[in-house]
C-alpha cells in the first residue's frame, strides 16, 4: 500500500496550518493544500466564504501527477526543474509551486485575484514550510526495542484477559 512520503505531527503540522491560515487571509485564495509528492494530502484550508471545495484528495493526486510529468519535461529541456505550474481558466486558477522536494503548495482562487499577490505570498510562505520540514527530516526514525514489546504485550493481556 502506497503511504504518505510525509507526516505532519504536533507544533510541525500546527504550524503549517498557521502559515497556511495566513497565506489564505493574504491573498484572498479559496483553497490552500499542502501535498505531498505521492499525491496525499499533507494539509489543507479553505476560506470560510469559499463554495464546497473539489475532491481535495483527486485534486491532490492529479497535481502531484502534473508536477511529475512537468518534471520530465523540464529534464527533456535541460532544466533541472520547473518549479511552478499556473493553470489559468476563465473563472479561476490553479496555482503549484515545490516545497523543496517532497511537497507542492497548491492554491486555488478566482481569476479576480491578483496572480502577483498570490506568487509573492506563497513564496514567503513557502520558505518557511521548507523549513519546517527539513526539521521532519532531521528527526531519528522510533524505534522499539524489546521491553517495548514485553511491555507492550503485558499491557494488552491486562487489558483484554
Amino acid at each position: 500500500m502506497i503511504e504518505p512520503s510525509l507526516a505532519l505531527y504536533g507544533e510541525i503540522f500546527e504550524k503549517v496550518e498557521q502559515h497556511l491560515d495566513e497565506l489564505l487571509a493574504a491573498t484572498g485564495v479559496r483553497y490552500c493544500l499542502l501535498v505531498d509528492r505521492k499525491g496525499f494530502v499533507l494539509s489543507h484550508k479553505e476560506a470560510l466564504w469559499a463554495p464546497r471545495p473539489p475532491a481535495l484528495d483527486s485534486v491532490a493526486t492529479l497535481v502531484a501527477g502534473n508536477a511529475a510529468a512537468t518534471g520530465a519535461l523540464a529534464n527533456m529541456l535541460g532544466e533541472s526543474t520547473f518549479s511552478e505550474q499556473i493553470h489559468q481558466g476563465e473563472k479561476g486558477v490553479l496555482y503549484v509551486e515545490s516545497v523543496g522536494d517532497s511537497a507542492l503548495l497548491t492554491l486555488i482562487f478566482d481569476s479576480s485575484v491578483p496572480l502577483g499577490r498570490v506568487k509573492v505570498y506563497a513564496k514567503k510562505t513557502i520558505t518557511v514550510i521548507t523549513g519546517l520540514l527539513k526539521t521532519l527530516q532531521d528527526v531519528p526514525p522510533v524505534s522499539f526495542d524489546q521491553s517495548f514489546s514485553v511491555s507492550a504485550s503485558a499491557l494488552l493481556d491486562d487489558l483484554l484477559g
